[in-house]
């Protein structure tokens, strides 16, 4: 199983955003489409703005593998959603800390409701 690496984790975690296309079920690529990502420890995360109701984010769903961009890195990944209540917190205190900066009309949507249930583990391949 591929794993980031060191340089992979702290670029893409540091950049304010990030291109994901997750392939659709016949494998042509969805998007791309600019989001915020996260880091936590040594695993990336995103969000969907809309929650499991946004396309992208039902896209995934489809084949699970896509491809991303940020910080002039571009890596195929496997997206594997995560539901561990202790992760999740640590991912809202990472996207409160990154993004504070936006303010609470962007940040708050985020770390809540449907957002919050549409938290995807990005898993390089």
């Amino acid at each position: 199983m591929a794993t980031w690496t060191s340089d992979e984790l702290d670029t893409i975690g540091t950049a304010d955003e990030l291109e994901i296309a997750p392939l659709r079920e016949d494998g042509t690529a969805h998007g791309p489409v600019t989001i915020w990502v996260v880091r936590h420890d040594d695993d990336l995360y995103v969000r969907s703005y809309r929650g499991r109701d946004g396309v992208w984010f039902q896209t995934t769903r489809a084949r699970g593998e896509g491809h991303v961009q940020a910080g002039g890195i571009d890596r195929d990944v496997r997206f594997a959603e995560e539901t561990d209540p202790a992760a999740i917190e640590a991912i809202d205190a990472a996207y409160r800390s990154k993004y504070q900066r936006y303010g609470s009309a962007y940040v708050d949507p985020m770390v809540a409701g449907p957002a919050r249930e549409a938290t995807i583990r990005l898993l390089p391949r």
